[in-house]
């Protein structure tokens, strides 16, 4: 039995009862007595200056915005603000468009800048919604393995060099921190790819969602910030959706630091891509100037759980801490749990994850766990992986 820890703070208060028939894709899945451990939304109530901002809004005007037409959108000055009070990188907030989620924007970028046939490099496993959309944008997926590398995860450059150079990779799909491994990657690895980048003349497209989910002592370092060379062949994609569990609301951004790309999007349509609702930046402003006594509040919760699995997972299921992210890959494969183990986790333990073979090459014997959540409902999520182990046939 996994001692349940006190409670850090008001967030780390929620219950079982507060999320079962919660309307939202994560929970609304869970049946007969599940735990939701698998969609990457957080247990956590929104920031109350975000829910106060909305509520503003909606008492106030649902008209059209005023930022229709602003070069840069509604967030381009919010989000270079973030990126330079954060991170010390100052972008161009006129280089910045808005789109209703990271994998709408990385298709409207795919299909102006490459082509089909186009070979894409990725880190492996991966996310699979991007998986899903190389397959069906026709960008063969170049994998670049994630390997265990001491306490954490790595990959081979090298090879990575060699396989670019065999020719058809277009462009480098970067998502830092890595989904699913959690990896932060660092600035002599960045640089590595950079340079890698610069060599082989590829478009980056660096995934930088989960960056405000980064622990001390790890840090996130925009690709883009690495020299005027990297930025000017890098669209940074973010969101404050995920570091703010703001999901359901549909908001992008992405900073085409790329002049070719920003050249190729200018000559399409204006309304192709769709626009973003205004709630959506609302909540987003909002989280990225109001926000980050909250999301103070919920890493402490989240460090500590990401640690609390290190010390209360059975022995048999390897675990490497992220350093990044609310998710932990999980190393089943020794236990003979079949080709889906996220449905022994289902069936036997009650636990809905994500299975590892969803994510591509390298996530074969492996589950993803959702760790966004409080200190007893993890423990509870412990307890019942532990049991279902324990008396499994």
């Amino acid at each position: 039995m996994v001692v349940r820890p006190e409670p850090l703070n008001e967030l780390d208060r929620v219950g079982l009862g507060d999320l079962v028939g919660r309307p939202g894709i994560k929970w609304a899945g869970a049946r007969g007595g599940e735990i939701a451990a698998w969609v990457a939304d957080m247990d956590f109530p929104v920031a109350a200056e975000i829910r106060a901002a909305l509520v503003d809004r909606v008492e106030r005007d649902l008209g059209y915005p005023v930022w229709l037409h602003t070069p840069g959108g509604a967030l381009g000055e919010p989000f270079a603000a973030r990126m330079a009070g954060r991170y010390g990188w100052r972008p161009d907030p006129g280089h910045v468009r808005e789109f209703s989620d990271i994998n709408q924007a990385l298709q409207v970028v795919l299909d102006a800048a490459t082509r089909p046939g186009d070979r894409v490099a990725l880190h492996t496993p991966a996310y699979h919604p991007f998986l899903g959309t190389l397959e069906e944008m026709e960008r063969p997926l170049l994998p670049v393995p994630m390997v265990p590398a001491g306490d954490g995860w790595g990959f081979d450059l090298d090879r990575l060099d060699a396989e670019v150079a065999s020719g058809g990779c277009r462009a480098l799909l970067l998502v830092n921190p890595q989904n699913p491994t959690g990896r932060a990657f660092t600035r002599a690895e960045l640089t590595g790819l950079a340079e890698l980048a610069e060599r082989h003349d590829l478009l980056v497209l660096s995934d930088e969602i989960h960056a405000d989910l980064t622990y001390a002592p790890h840090e996130h370092i925009p690709f883009a910030s690495l020299s005027p060379e990297a930025a000017a062949r890098t669209v940074t994609l973010t969101s404050a959706t995920k570091a703010f569990n703001l999901a359901g609301l549909r908001c992008a951004v992405a900073h085409i630091g790329a002049a070719e790309v920003r050249a190729a999007l200018a000559a399409r349509p204006r309304h192709l891509g769709g626009e973003v609702g205004v709630m959506g930046v609302i909540a987003t402003a909002a989280a990225w100037a109001e926000g980050d006594a909250w999301l103070a509040d919920v890493l402490a919760v989240l460090d500590r759980n990401r640690r609390l699995l290190a010390d209360a997972l059975p022995r048999e299921v390897g675990y490497r801490v992220p350093d990044a992210t609310y998710l932990a890959w999980l190393d089943v494969g020794a236990l003979g749990l079949g080709e889906d183990p996220g449905k022994f986790f289902a069936d036997q333990a009650r636990v809905l994850v994500n299975s590892g073979p969803a994510f591509g090459p390298g996530g074969d014997g492996f589950v993803r766990l959702n760790f966004a959540t409080s200190g007893a409902v993890l423990a509870e999520i412990l307890d019942r992986v532990a049991t279902a182990l324990e008396h499994r046939g």
